[in-house]
C-alpha cells in the first residue's frame, strides 16, 4: 500500500556497527527508536529512547513463531497481550484501554462493532513477506477518540509491528560482550567532519570580523572632583568632610566652600581621618575661609567656627599612670583627632564649656 508523502513517516533501518539493532529514523535521519533483538532461546526484543536511553518497552515469546507475545511497557509499567487472531488469513489483535486494535498484515485498524473499522496506521509492503520498511500513523483518525496514553499507544503498535519483521528468523549468533552493553554504546558515534567542511569551517572562522574593542576606561577623577568623589564613597553626611592625604588644601578649602554656599546648607564638619592629618583639617578650615573672603560671601552672613578635638575614646583596656613627674604632666600632647563645625549661626550645644576641650571662635573676615 502506497503512503501519503505528506505524514509524518518512520523508516526501518538496519545499524551499520550491530546487525542486531535496528533504527526507527524519519526522513531527516533523526533517530526516535532504537529496536534490540536479545541473543537467547527465547524470543526477546528491547525498544529504547534514543536521547535518555531509557528501555521503553520490551517483546517476549517462547519463540519467533509463537501465537501469544507479552508486551510489557516501563514508566508507568503496563502488559499488554498481543495475540494472533486470524485462522485463515494474518490478523494480530491487541486492547488498549478500552479500545481493541488489529494488525492487518500492512495496516492496523481501530475495531468498532458493528461499526466499520478505523485505519491508524499503515505500512509499506517490501515484499510478499512480512517485512516492512515504513510506517506511518495516522493520528487524525486517533484524535477522534478517547486515548489518555497516546505516546503509550504509539510505542506498542511500533512495537507490535517490529515482531513480524523477526517472525521465521533464525537465533541471532552474538558474543556474550554485546549483551551486556549499553544502550549507548549500541548507537554508532557520528563520523568525523569531512575535509572540505572542516577547510570550510576554518575560512569561515578566520574571516569572521573581529569582536569591537571594550571601551576605554574613563580617565581617574582629579582636583576637586576627586574630592567629591572621596566623600561620596566614604557614605558619611553630606555635611561632613573627612581630610585625608589624598587631595590639596586648595581643593578641600573650594569644596567646603561649594557647601556652604548653599542657601539650604547651615554649617558643615570638617574632621580628620587619622592624627597624622590634625594639622591638614586646621590648614583646610583656613583655606575655605579664605576661598569664602575673596569671594565676598562673609559680609553677608558671620561664620562662626567650633573646634572639638580627642572626641573619639581610645579603644582597649583604660590605663592609668601613677608616676607624678612635673615635667611630664607640663608636656604637650597634640590631639589625635580634630573636628571643626563652620556654622552660618550660632550653635549653643556646641559651645566652649569649663571642663570640656571646646574653643569657639568668630571670624567675618576671614582671617
Amino acid at each position: 500500500m502506497s503512503l501519503d508523502q505528506n505524514l509524518f513517516t518512520l523508516i526501518f533501518t538496519p545499524n551499520k556497527n550491530h546487525p542486531n539493532v535496528t533504527d526507527l529514523v524519519d526522513p531527516s535521519e533523526t533517530v526516535h527508536y532504537h529496536k534490540r533483538r536479545v541473543p537467547g532461546q527465547e524470543y526477546k526484543i528491547e525498544v529504547f529512547d534514543p536521547m535518555s536511553e531509557s528501555l521503553l518497552i520490551t517483546a517476549t515469546a517462547p519463540s519467533t513463531s509463537s501465537k501469544v507475545k507479552i508486551l510489557e511497557l516501563y514508566n508507568p509499567t503496563k502488559m499488554v497481550e498481543f495475540k494472533s487472531t486470524g485462522t485463515l488469513s494474518f490478523r494480530w489483535s491487541f486492547k488498549w484501554e478500552e479500545h481493541e486494535f488489529e494488525w492487518k498484515r500492512e495496516q492496523c485498524f481501530l475495531i468498532r462493532k458493528p461499526d466499520p473499522p478505523v485505519l491508524v496506521a499503515v505500512t509499506k509492503e517490501q515484499s510478499r513477506q512480512v517485512k516492512n520498511t515504513q510506517v506511518q500513523i495516522l493520528d487524525y483518525n486517533l484524535h477522534r477518540f478517547d486515548i489518555d496514553d497516546r505516546k503509550g499507544l504509539e510505542i506498542v503498535l511500533l512495537t507490535a509491528l517490529m515482531t513480524f519483521h523477526d517472525s521465521g528468523d533464525a537465533v541471532p549468533e552474538t558474543p556474550v560482550a554485546e549483551q551486556t552493553q549499553s544502550p549507548s554504546a549500541l548507537v554508532p558515534p557520528p563520523p568525523p567532519p569531512s575535509i572540505s567542511r572542516r577547510v570550510s569551517a576554518i575560512m569561515s572562522f578566520s574571516n569572521e570580523a573581529p569582536p569591537p574593542p571594550p571601551p576605554p576606561k574613563p580617565a581617574p577623577r582629579t582636583g576637586l572632583d576627586r574630592i567629591r568623589e572621596m566623600q561620596e564613597m566614604k557614605g558619611e553626611e553630606y555635611n561632613e568632610i573627612t581630610v585625608e592625604d589624598e587631595g590639596t588644601v586648595e581643593d578641600y578649602g573650594q569644596y567646603c566652600s561649594d557647601l556652604l554656599s548653599d542657601d539650604a546648607m547651615l554649617f558643615i564638619s570638617v574632621k580628620s581621618s587619622a592624627a597624622a592629618f590634625v594639622p591638614k583639617v586646621l590648614q583646610v578650615v583656613e583655606e575655605t575661609k579664605r576661598v569664602r573672603y575673596k569671594a565676598g560671601l562673609d559680609d553677608d552672613a558671620e561664620l562662626h567656627q567650633y573646634v572639638l578635638y580627642d572626641t573619639e575614646k581610645k579603644k582597649g583596656p583604660k590605663r592609668i599612670n601613677l608616676n607624678d613627674d612635673a615635667d611630664q604632666k607640663a608636656k604637650y600632647a597634640p590631639p589625635e583627632s580634630l573636628t571643626v563645625h563652620l556654622s552660618k549661626i550660632d550653635m549653643p550645644e556646641l559651645a566652649p564649656k569649663s571642663t570640656g576641650g571646646t574653643i569657639k571662635g568668630k571670624d567675618k573676615k576671614g582671617r
